[in-house]
């Protein structure tokens, strides 16, 4: 049996393992370490309680720790291997363990643990190589986390930057394979094919004027994700010759929410949150806040946008990236996303610009306004990015990679990266 080890259950996540129980290939239980999300929970950065609107749990094998589960994530060190999972993991019926990275103490602990007992250990993570480790840092970390790589067999890459971490630590091309950052695009697909006839109500209920270019920002309102760069830029941009206006479009909510309102003119605000209007100055761009929209309602976001911007410092991929051109939205980022060179400048690359310089935001921005990506371009890109393909992989691995626990010379998996 393969164990899939997972912090709680991620909507991006379930519909991987949806289709891998269907196809009935892998015999698999996914092990939760925590119940976060299951509930209504209390996500921080969000600040608000909120519960994803899709089945979690159903369709697929799934397990908890034994009671009390955890229902919050916590740090670090608060997430750890429970004494059942690791009697589970050492008892003989499983043969192959998944880990998604290092990011909690469990990770480390079933990676050692399986590796001692002969358990083939496979890992997807989404930590890249865009962010360089200096000084002791950079010490330290390749001498620990060389030693946790070291134990795995396989490493399903996510992406280009994914890849070149595993490689930058001496991993061998024959322990890479294809497992792509993904979302259920079936499914936005279909969503934003639902929404696409209440396009003009949908901008109208929002406020965004007709013929208008609007910027769509999806996420957190904190300070790696910079949605105050997208405000500095909208500015710039009105303030220029563009023959179009602009609208602003912000979906989410966050510690940076009032900053972001007081650099603009709202003209929509789901929140209702209170500011000094006195404040806002002339050349502010006009704005919409829908507040937190969950997976179903997103899509109308989506609809309603002429393109995303994801101008964060620092993102290990930005899955929303994956669901606007999913819907068919094009998309501008920053080079600090990890998905941008995967899925953006493939298509064009000046849909990708070097984190921080809202100059360089600005050129992208007008560049997409005047050149629209063809819609065959971006659903031709993120077919590429599908669910399917990490499903595939995973029965390849299974089907050509796992051997017996106490064989120590593991054979290559059957599929390349």
């Amino acid at each position: 049996m393969l164990a899939i080890l997972a912090t709680h259950p991620i909507q991006y996540q379930v519909p991987i393992w949806k289709r891998l129980a269907e196809r009935k290939r892998v015999p698999f239980e996914v092990w939760y370490l925590t119940a976060h999300g299951v509930k209504p929970s209390l996500d921080i950065e969000f600040a608000r309680v909120f519960q994803w609107d899709m089945d979690l749990l159903g369709g697929y094998p799934n397990r908890f720790p034994p009671d009390p589960v955890p229902q919050q994530l916590g740090g670090f060190w608060d997430v750890g291997l429970c004494k059942d999972f690791r009697s589970r993991l050492t008892g003989g019926a499983v043969t192959g363990v998944l880990v998604a990275g290092w990011n909690v103490r469990a990770c480390w602990e079933a990676t050692f643990l399986a590796h001692r007992a002969g358990v083939q250990v496979w890992m997807r993570g989404d930590s890249n190589d865009l962010k360089v480790d200096r000084g002791f840092r950079r010490v330290a970390k390749r001498w620990l986390l060389g030693g946790l790589l070291d134990r795995v067999d396989r490493f399903l890459c996510v992406g280009g930057a994914n890849r070149r971490l595993y490689r930058g630590y001496g991993v061998g091309d024959e322990r890479l394979v294809a497992g792509p950052h993904c979302v259920d695009n079936g499914r936005f697909a279909a969503q934003a094919r639902q929404y696409l006839p209440e396009r003009e109500a949908l901008r109208r209920a929002w406020g965004v004027p007709d013929g208008t270019f609007c910027l769509l920002y999806v996420g957190k309102f904190i300070p790696e994700k910079c949605p105050l760069d997208l405000v500095a830029a909208a500015r710039r941009l009105a303030g220029g010759d563009a023959p179009r206006g602009y609208h602003l479009l912000f979906v989410g909510s966050g510690e940076l929410g009032v900053d972001v309102r007081r650099h603009c003119r709202v003209v929509y605000d789901a929140e209702s949150v209170t500011i000094n209007v006195s404040s806002v100055d002339a050349g502010a761009p006009n704005a919409s806040f829908t507040g937190f929209l969950n997976q179903t309602d997103i899509s109308k976001a989506y609809v309603a946008a002429d393109a995303l911007v994801l101008p964060s410092v620092s993102e290990t991929w930005g899955l929303v990236i994956n669901e606007a051109m999913a819907s068919g939205l094009p998309c501008v980022a920053s080079a600090a996303c990890g998905a941008a060179e995967d899925l953006l400048a493939p298509i064009n690359p000046r849909l990708v610009y070097p984190s921080g310089s809202v100059e360089a935001l600005v050129a992208s921005i007008d560049y997409l306004a005047n050149h629209p990506i063809p819609g065959s371009a971006i659903a031709g890109l993120i077919a590429q990015f599908d669910y399917i393909k990490t499903v595939d992989t995973l029965e390849q691995l299974w089907d050509g990679g796992t051997v017996h626990p106490h064989i120590q010379n593991r054979p290559a998996a059957r599929v390349g990266c």
